[in-house]
């Protein structure tokens, strides 16, 4: 599935199924609450913090797909076109960045 695939079938789930978008601001708090869903299991999984019994059925994918989902949901209320806003964000990055990381003592 492409991006734009992805955006057009979360809009076409959200006016079937899920009946409309929730506005721009309540989706903006889940988003930030799903982001907080995967950095749980994130510190719990590759960080020092221990699973919880409640945590240990979490599927660290699924998360990350609940991320992807709302993210997708912001993109179609915004009308942001997430293939050309990575496209130019990877232009952006390709010059900004172009030596940078190399010559960074830090990641040799």
């Amino acid at each position: 599935m492409t991006i734009s695939e992805a955006q057009a079938a979360v809009d076409q789930w959200i006016k079937t199924v899920g009946v409309r978008y929730f506005n721009e601001l309540t989706n903006t708090a889940i988003l930030m609450e799903e982001v907080g869903e995967l950095a749980r299991i994130m510190a719990r999984k590759y960080g020092e913090q221990s699973f919880k019994v409640s945590d240990e059925e979490k599927d660290l994918a699924d998360e990350m797909a609940d991320v992807l989902w709302v993210l997708i949901c912001l993109a179609n209320q915004t009308e942001v076109d997430l293939t050309k806003a990575l496209e130019k964000n990877f232009e952006k990055k390709n010059i900004r960045d172009k030596d940078r990381h190399k010559n960074n003592e830090k990641l040799k």
